[in-house]
């Protein structure tokens, strides 16, 4: 074991009981900072950082609205009104416990300050142009939802990894796709400026959830019928990277552009 590694570990320790320690004796109200929280970065991801400290219930304190993976890379997860699911490999939806963690996410308190109905068709590529047009500008954060009717939304999403982990885009190659069609449902995400590169998915990354709760996944492809669209602007952006050793000797300093389109896209 390298001569670090355990004191990595009483470091990442004694951050987390001060963390803990510090909510429970003045508690935060993140939802008044109306800002993006994230736990590690994309690039992390595409290494094959698959194990977080952070559990779900810390994620929940800053934000009810988002997307994310599971430890091991246990499958999708989306957000929205407070609710948080797990989309399997199975293509099932199941609620996602307190206990549970990740190893990257991206949420925070849904307040949107815009919404349109979308009442003409529009497939993927349409609705990211129609919300360009929408907004104020490329360069700020923006957390997107579109509730609605779809006559297809295709998803994906992936198995749970073993130890040594491999690089996402291999993980990427054994997805399960899945083609809903003819389905009511929610899609959450954001769309993130292009400099924000390597901490995140450059432009939309989008989960879908359908209406039941049953199913949905990471979105590849979508036709939606007619539906409403909600924004939630912020310039205020907040990253929590990882201290273990996994993070810590990780590649992280190389473009990932290509590997993170052949494994988001």
């Amino acid at each position: 074991m390298p001569s670090e590694v355990p004191f990595v570990r009483a470091v990442d320790a004694w951050r987390t009981h001060r963390r803990r320690t510090q909510v429970e004796a003045h508690p935060v109200d993140a939802s008044g900072l109306h800002e993006i929280f994230q736990s590690s970065t994309v690039n992390a991801l595409l290494e094959g950082v698959y194990d977080g400290a952070m559990t779900y219930e810390e994620l929940r304190r800053h934000g009810d609205f988002g997307l994310g993976t599971f430890n091991a890379l246990d499958g999708e997860m989306i957000a929205f009104d407070g609710a948080f699911y797990q989309v399997k490999s199975d293509g099932v939806a199941y609620p996602v416990a307190d206990e549970q963690r990740t190893p990257f996410a991206t949420v925070l308190f849904f307040r949107p300050e815009l919404e349109r109905a979308l009442d003409a068709p529009l497939d993927y590529a349409s609705l990211q142009t129609s919300i360009d047009r929408l907004v104020d500008g490329p360069n700020l954060f923006y957390a997107v939802r579109v509730d609605g009717h779809f006559t297809s939304v295709t998803t994906r999403s992936v198995p749970r990894q073993q130890p040594p982990y491999p690089p996402l885009e291999d993980v990427a190659k054994k997805q399960t796709v899945f083609h809903l069609e003819n389905v009511r449902g929610t899609l959450a995400g954001f769309r993130f400026p292009d400099y924000a590169r390597g901490l995140n998915v450059p432009g939309f990354h989008l989960h879908f959830l359908t209406e039941d709760r049953r199913a949905g996944g990471h979105v590849l492809d979508l036709h939606l019928t007619q539906g409403t669209l909600a924004i939630d602007t912020t310039a205020r952006f907040h990253l929590e990277l990882p201290t273990d050793p996994a993070f810590l000797h990780a590649d992280l300093g190389h473009d990932n552009s290509e590997a993170l389109n052949r494994a988001e896209r």
